[in-house]
């Protein structure tokens, strides 16, 4: 069944960017995505607009994929794309156009999870990055998602830990909302956290118990914080702003740290990697490294740009499971809550 090279077509669409790469054997040769700046001004994504760019951005997004890798559709293997979790709307365009291409051209159709093609993004070949043994631990931090994963092996998962309400990705963005912040806001919140004291303002962890997270009660606790600051001087979010966001941004990865430093404990395992959008913040990253020297832990954290929401993490996953010859009907169906 496997050839001496085999192209892979990957197709994102969970959420408001359009992507599409072409793998061959493991290797990434293009990674294109088309990001969707009409959302900024409401702070957060519509999803009606959100499935229309859809359609308007994944025939330009798919043709300019295949024009970098420089092969043609004839050559493809396989057309792999995101089943879920993500926006209805906006899967639907993916799925949609995935299974007429695979159709069309008579290769197979390849659905993936979202969730799991953050987490196998590591497994791309990359010069300088290397891949995590089986069994590790994966810490996805997203907009959408925050879980911890253990991971037996490419398609054995079992989470062990998520929110119970807000995701990492929505309290930075929530955060900023409320220090008047554009969206999103996790990449201003972060480089302003780098200029300030982490240490200047305190706000307590939420207790939940076991591997899980909360994150709603911080929002509340950072929206009375400055509510009774600006009272008292209406220049204090101006005047204090990147303290501010330094100690926000200490108190999440305090969060998150806990909650790792507990599920290597508990489960023995300390290969940890990292993986969905939020895991591009600098700070996290930080914390994850100095986790080598403290607890004795082997990081990963992948490359940039396969950390937002991108089509190569859903390429890579296309090629593992065309190995397998885990192929999808053509009635497969869009799913917005996907499982693990």
């Amino acid at each position: 069944m496997v050839s001496e090279n085999v192209y892979i077509l990957g197709i994102e669409s969970s959420c408001d960017d359009t992507a599409a790469a072409v793998l061959c054997n493991g290797k990434i040769l293009s990674n294109v995505v088309a990001s969707q700046s009409i959302h900024e001004e409401y702070g957060g994504v519509v999803p009606e607009l959100a499935s229309r760019a859809h359609q308007q951005n994944i025939v330009p997004v798919v043709h300019q994929a295949l024009a970098k890798a420089n092969i043609d559709k004839s050559q493809l293997h396989a057309v792999a794309f995101t089943r879920g979790p993500g926006l209805m709307g906006s899967l639907l365009v993916g799925t949609s156009f995935a299974k007429s291409l695979a159709y069309g051209l008579g290769i197979p159709l390849i659905d993936v999870n979202h969730m799991q093609a953050h987490i196998l993004a590591h497994y791309i070949d990359e010069e300088g990055f290397s891949k995590p043994p089986f069994p590790f631990l994966a810490m996805t931090i997203s907009g959408g998602h925050t879980q911890i994963v253990k991971v037996n092996n490419y398609f054995d998962m079992d989470v062990i830990g998520e929110t119970i309400d807000d995701a990492v990705g929505e309290a930075y963005d929530k955060s900023g909302k409320i220090l008047g912040l554009g969206y999103p806001a996790g990449p201003e919140i972060d480089k302003r956290a780098a200029l300030g004291n982490p240490k200047a303002y305190k706000f307590t962890k939420p207790k939940v118990d076991g591997l899980n997270f909360s994150f709603s009660g911080l929002k509340t606790a950072i929206l009375y914080f400055v509510q009774r600051e600006t009272k008292a001087n209406p220049n204090f979010v101006t005047e204090n702003l990147n303290d501010i966001c330094a100690s926000i941004q200490y108190t999440i990865i305090g969060i998150l740290m806990d909650k790792l430093k507990l599920a290597s404990k508990e489960t023995g395992i300390k290969h940890i990697a990292i993986g969905g959008g939020v895991s591009a913040n600098s700070g996290i990253r930080a914390a994850l490294k100095s986790g080598e020297q403290k607890f004795g832990w082997s990081t990963y954290i992948p490359k940039f740009e396969f950390t937002t929401d991108n089509a190569a993490m859903i390429a890579i996953v296309g090629y593992l499971k065309y190995l397998e010859g885990d192929f999808a009907e053509q009635n497969v169906m869009a799913s917005a809550r996907l499982k693990i």
